[in-house]
C-alpha cells in the first residue's frame, strides 16, 4: 500500500479551505528526487536538467526546481512566458517545438533560448521570421542551435511513444547533415544535438544506449562536418513505478552507464567536452502528486460503482491511455473488508473512469479517494467538457504547512471568454 505524505486528519484540515477535487504535490519529495538525479550525473560538468514544463505547467513548482539549477524545456508560448516568469531565460530554455508558428520562434529568439529544430524546413522558416532570411553577419554570435534526430527504424520505441519512424518529430540523420551544414555556411559556431525516442520508460539500458547513439552521431558529425558539439540532450522518458509491480529507474544506475558511454565515444575518440543534457518531466513530478477526491455516490447494478467528485478532466490517462493509478483510500488503509469497484467520475462518457474492477476497502459517500502518481500529465491534461472546471493545485511545504499554487477555476472564468451580450 502507498504511503502517503498526508493522513485523513491533514485532508480534513485541508478540505475546509479547499474543497475536493485537487491537486496536491509533495515539495520535499520532489526537492530529493532533484538532489538524486544532480548526484546521479554530477560526473559531466555542465549537465543540466531542463524541465519538461509540459508535465506540469505551474510556476511554484518550476521555481522550486530552479533551486537546483534546473532549466526549462518548454513547446509552446504560453511555457516559454512560465519560463520567463520564474527568472529561465537565455540558455535555460530549451525550446523544443513543432509545426512552429513564427511568432513562437521570434519569442524564442528574444529570450535567447537554445533553439531547436523539429524539421529541415524550419531553418528557412525560423530566418524569415527572424528577418535574416537573406543573410546578416553576426546574426549567429553567441546563439546554440540544435537539432532533433529521429532515428526511425534504427532504435525500436516504446508502447508510449510508438515507433520513431511512425512519429511525427525529428530529422533523419541525412537531414541532420546537411542542416548542421547549412547551419555552419551561415555562421552558427554553437551547436547542440537533441533526441526524444521515449515515454514512461522503466529499462535503464534503454537510456543508456539513447545517450551512446548521440554520442556516436556527434563524433560522426564532428568528423563529416568539423563542428563540435557543445551539448547533447538525450530527451526524457524516464519512466516511474505506476504499478505497484514495478521499480522507479535507478538513476545512479542511468548515470554511471552514460558515463561509460561517454568515456568510450566521446574521450575515446578524443573529441572536446561534452555536456549532458535531460528534459525528464514525469519522473521528476509524478509520484509527488496527488489528485484528492471524495466519494459522491455508490451504485450497484451489474457491477459495483464509486462516484467521485473528480473526472476525467482532472485526470484523463486512465481514460486517455488505460493508465494505471494506484488508488488509496485515507482513513481505511488497514481495512481487511473489501470489495471490487468501478472507479468513475460525472461526464456524460462511459470511458470516464480512474479504475476498473479495482479491489478497494468498502466505501461510503465521503470518503477520501486518492489517486497516486498524478504530478505529471495530471492536472496539465486538463478540460472542460460538460462544462467541468478544473480543480486547484496546493503544495505541501517541508514544515507540513499547505499553500495554494493555483486557485480552482470559477463558472464566471469558463464564460469569461464568451460574448453573452451579442445574444
Amino acid at each position: 500500500m502507498r504511503k502517503l505524505p498526508f493522513d485523513k486528519a491533514k485532508l480534513d484540515e485541508m478540505s475546509v479551505k479547499w474543497p475536493t477535487p485537487f491537486h496536491v504535490y509533495d515539495a520535499k519529495a520532489i526537492r530529493e528526487n532533484a538532489k538524486r538525479l544532480r548526484k546521479a550525473f554530477a560526473w559531466n560538468k555542465g549537465f543540466r536538467e531542463y524541465f519538461a514544463v509540459k508535465a506540469t505547467p505551474n510556476p511554484h513548482i518550476m521555481k522550486l526546481l530552479k533551486e537546483f539549477d534546473f532549466g526549462s524545456d518548454c513547446s509552446s508560448m504560453a511555457e516559454l512566458e512560465l519560463a520567463e516568469r520564474v527568472g529561465n531565460v537565455g540558455e535555460s530554455i530549451m525550446f523544443t517545438s513543432n509545426d512552429t508558428p513564427a511568432e513562437e520562434f521570434r519569442r524564442a529568439w528574444e529570450l535567447g533560448a537554445i533553439v531547436n529544430l523539429d524539421d529541415i524546413t524550419h531553418w528557412d522558416f525560423m530566418l524569415t521570421a527572424l528577418g535574416i532570411s537573406g543573410g546578416a553577419p553576426g546574426a549567429f554570435e553567441g546563439r546554440v542551435m540544435c537539432c532533433r534526430y529521429n532515428p526511425g527504424p534504427l532504435k525500436g520505441g516504446n508502447a508510449i511513444i510508438g515507433k520513431p519512424e511512425e512519429a511525427k518529430y525529428g530529422f533523419t540523420r541525412e537531414q541532420l547533415f546537411e542542416c548542421y551544414a547549412r547551419m555552419k555556411a551561415a555562421g552558427v559556431t554553437r551547436f547542440g544535438l537533441h533526441t526524444m525516442v521515449a515515454s514512461n520508460e522503466l529499462d535503464p539500458n534503454y537510456i543508456i544506449d539513447t545517450a551512446k547513439m548521440l554520442f556516436s552521431l556527434a563524433g560522426d558529425l564532428h568528423d563529416a562536418i568539423g563542428i563540435d558539439f557543445e551539448f547533447v540532450n538525450i530527451g526524457g522518458g524516464i519512466g516511474i513505478p505506476y504499478r505497484p509491480d514495478q521499480k522507479a529507474m535507478d538513476f545512479s544506475a542511468v548515470g554511471g552507464g552514460i558515463k561509460a558511454a561517454y568515456e568510450e565515444l566521446v574521450d575515446g575518440r578524443g573529441l572536446k567536452p561534452i555536456r549532458l543534457y535531460m528534459e525528464c518531466g514525469r519522473c521528476i513530478t509524478g509520484p509527488y502528486g496527488y489528485l484528492v477526491a471524495r466519494v459522491r455516490h455508490v451504485k450497484s447494478t451489474y457491477r459495483l460503482y464509486a462516484g467521485l467528485d473528480a473526472c476525467m478532466s482532472n485526470l484523463m490517462r486512465p481514460a486517455l491511455y488505460g493508465a494505471y493509478h494506484e488508488i488509496v483510500v485515507p482513513g481505511k488503509e488497514g481495512s481487511g473488508v473489501t470489495s471490487v469497484y468501478d472507479v468513475t467520475g460525472s461526464l456524460c462518457e462511459n470511458n470516464d473512469k480512474f479504475a476498473i474492477q479495482r479491489v478497494l476497502p468498502v466505501l461510503e459517500p465521503g470518503d477520501y479517494v486518492v489517486i497516486c502518481d498524478a504530478g505529471a500529465h495530471g492536472h496539465a491534461m486538463g478540460f472542460q467538457y460538460n462544462g467541468k472546471l478544473r480543480s486547484a493545485e496546493l503544495l505541501l511545504e517541508e514544515d507540513g504547512s499547505v499553500r495554494e499554487i493555483r486557485r480552482a477555476e470559477t463558472l464566471d472564468d469558463y464564460f469569461a471568454t464568451l460574448d453573452f451580450g451579442s445574444l
